[in-house]
């Protein structure tokens, strides 16, 4: 799902820059009020965590990759704003250290991936778990579905943004400049993998590290249902 260099153009790489750095500012003002020291180390466990699970990429059809994400694991025991942070840190190591998505593209690989992903998983898991006692398995089952909902809300807009780029940026004669793939293609090529397979892996993921936190470490789930 990494966006890399060359695929975006450099208006859309520049929107989505400016379009995170409010999000960025607010989520540092957000997390350094309300996180408290002792979830300190649980924020650094989770962007680790975040930045390990993203490294397994998996090429899938249409020319892209997929993995999973565990931004929502994330959101769902420290909050969405730090969900962000931890996500952000990850991402922009990747890209750096790794190449694992463009420098160019930080700002949409923030946006898809450290934004829309946990806020999405966060408020599902809310709603579908409301009235849950911790350890149910009504709890277990939303968070999964958090964790699904959340990576395919991640997908589609990554496939958004590669299918309008023939649409903004292309020469005289109609040829695309960057992504060369429509809307009919790129969302497709996105959303299916996501569906079918690595929204499952999410899922998965992010139910069972809550119900093993819940069952094992009852006090970090019971701070969690405060965010």
């Amino acid at each position: 799902m990494h966006i890399p260099d060359g695929y975006l153009g450099p208006p859309t790489c520049a929107a989505f820059y400016a379009a995170m750095i409010p999000v960025w500012a607010a989520a540092a003002a957000k997390v350094k009020k309300t996180l408290k020291a002792k979830q300190v180390p649980l924020l650094a466990i989770g962007a680790a965590f975040c930045f390990v699970i993203m490294m397994f990429n998996i090429p899938i059809p249409g020319g892209s990759t997929g993995h999973a994400v565990g931004g929502v694991i994330v959101a769902i025991l420290l909050g969405p704003w730090a969900a962000t942070i931890a996500l952000t840190v990850a991402l922009v190591i990747q890209a750096l250290l790794f190449g694992d998505g463009g420098i160019t593209a930080i700002g949409a690989n923030c946006f898809n991936m450290a934004f829309i992903l946990p806020f999405t998983g966060y408020y599902i898991f809310k709603l579908f778990s409301a009235g849950a006692k911790p350890g149910s398995i009504r709890q277990t089952i939303a968070a999964g579905t958090a964790g699904y909902t959340g990576i395919n809300a991640a997908a589609l807009c990554a496939g958004v943004e590669f299918g309008l780029q023939p649409v903004f940026h292309h020469t005289a004669a109609g040829q695309a400049l960057y992504c060369p793939y429509g809307l009919s293609i790129a969302m497709p090529a996105m959303a299916l993998g996501h569906l079918l397979f690595f929204g499952w892996v999410e899922a998965i993921v992010t139910a069972l590290i809550l119900a093993y936190i819940t069952k094992k470490m009852p006090e970090i789930s019971q701070e969690s249902g405060k965010k």
